[in-house]
């Protein structure tokens, strides 16, 4: 870890601040197919294979990128890398108002998705300015910028109808260049680079960032990402497409639902952060996971008639989710994934400090393919299934799995450092101190 003798609050707010800001732009932008492309998609007759299609790509550039991004960051700096990012990305979305056929706006739509890198740009750059014991605040309050997909399905629609949605990429693509020059302008080089340029060494060598990625624990952490961050963008996209055709709804209504979801999903990241600091990022991704799993199994539930047998003839019923109900159960599953969000990314900077940029980029573009193979799969579900909530039962699988092999790798873990319990079957869970030995006093008596 660097030195933060010389670093100031003053500081520390200046780079927390401008990285969120410029997040919540890039992430604005990075989702705004999910508004933008229900319009795309009735003027070009998309399947919703197609538009899933559409919806993914740019998660997909912006899932890949993160590897050289957050190298690059590492290596020469976030003041440079982000603001180069933001510029680059604005021109694509610009050029993207002159596009007429859907094999171009895909080819676009890869350009786009460069606003999605920014995200581990910013976790590079924001977690040199703060202590360890910080961090997991200091990045939760980062990752909060995830509200531009809220604030995408919130302004966007209202947008689209006034200016249309190639008017709705132009401001975009303006809003994208002014803050990429305000963040050169008022930012500072990160302790990491202030040292160097002093000391006049290079930056860390590519290989050199890449050694920590043989680790297993690392792939086990993107594997979490991929359901906490990934169908986040994933759901976030789909769900104006949902409210539409599962509930007949328009799309500025659709667009304001869905970003009852984005928002809680996106501004309680911090809160994860602060919790992951406070009480443990294992007891974080616990909860995540279960009341995830309880969400999942309600929005999976087809709406479903029923017929029973009664004493005075059939009875018949219906079991499913009304348009309030099932607004209230995403924004309680957007919630816990914001905490999720958080948890996994303050193991990053703790375990590998000095490779966050590596280590964070694998990890945020597994997180991010997540966005990119979701949004496809659930098209697919559709066209295959013609079944609404396909795509939340294909969710709740993914989260089960995931849970399973978490608490396995976890139990593998407290086995190893407590070898003399491996064998103890009377125990429900590890205490303290571990016994002595087989004979060792594990009675109540010791361990209540």
């Amino acid at each position: 870890m660097n030195s933060l003798e010389d670093v100031t609050r003053s500081d520390q707010y200046r780079a927390l601040g401008l990285s969120t800001f410029a997040f919540t732009i890039c992430f604005a932008v990075w989702t705004i197919f999910s508004i933008i492309g229900v319009r795309i998609k009735g003027e070009l007759s998309l399947s919703d294979t197609q538009f899933g299609l559409l919806v993914a790509t740019p998660i997909l550039t912006g899932s890949v990128s993160r590897i050289f991004l957050g190298i690059w960051t590492e290596q020469f700096g976030g003041r440079i890398i982000f603001p180069l990012q933001m510029l680059i990305t604005a021109v694509c979305v610009w050029l993207l108002t002159s596009v007429h056929t859907y094999p171009v706006f895909l080819l676009a739509a890869l350009g786009l998705g460069l606003a999605g890198g920014s995200f581990i740009i910013g976790v590079a750059y924001v977690s040199q300015w703060f202590e360890k014991e910080k961090q997991g605040t200091a990045l939760g309050i980062f990752g909060a910028g995830n509200v531009g997909a809220a604030v995408t399905n919130f302004v966007a629609p209202f947008l689209v109808v006034a200016v249309g949605w190639e008017g709705t990429a132009r401001v975009y693509a303006v809003v994208l260049a002014i803050t990429a020059v305000l963040f050169y302008l008022i930012s500072k080089d990160d302790p990491a680079q202030q040292e160097r340029k002093k000391e006049g060494k290079q930056g860390v060598s590519t290989a050199e960032q890449l050694a920590p990625l043989k680790n297993l624990q690392v792939w086990r952490f993107a594997t979490y990402y991929f359901f906490v961050f990934g169908a986040f963008v994933a759901l976030a996209s789909f769900l104006p497409r949902y409210y539409t055709g599962a509930y007949g709804l328009e799309l500025t209504t659709a667009g304001v639902f869905a970003g009852f979801y984005s928002l809680p999903g996106s501004v309680f990241r911090a809160l994860g952060g602060w919790l992951s600091d406070k009480w443990g990022a294992r007891f974080v991704m616990y909860l995540t996971f279960i009341v995830s799993l309880f969400c999942l199994f309600l929005l999976s539930y087809p709406e479903t008639a029923y017929v029973v047998s009664g004493l005075h003839g059939p009875i018949e019923f219906n079991l499913g989710l009304g348009v309030g109900a099932f607004l209230s159960v995403t924004v309680v599953l957007g919630f816990v994934m914001s905490l999720g969000k958080a948890a996994v990314y303050k193991h990053i900077p703790v375990y590998y400090p000095n490779h966050v940029g590596a280590v964070g980029g694998l990890v945020g573009m597994i997180g991010g393919l997540g966005g990119f193979v979701l949004p496809i799969a659930f098209g697919v579900l559709l066209d295959w299934t013609g079944v609404w909530t396909a795509p939340f039962m294909l969710l709740f699988i993914v989260v089960a799995v995931s849970t399973v092999w978490m608490h396995v790798a976890i139990r593998r873990m407290e086995r190893k450092h407590y070898p003399d319990l491996q064998d103890e079957t009377d125990l429900s869970d590890l205490p303290e101190d571990p016994v002595d030995g087989p004979d060792g006093p594990a009675g109540g008596d010791r361990y209540p």
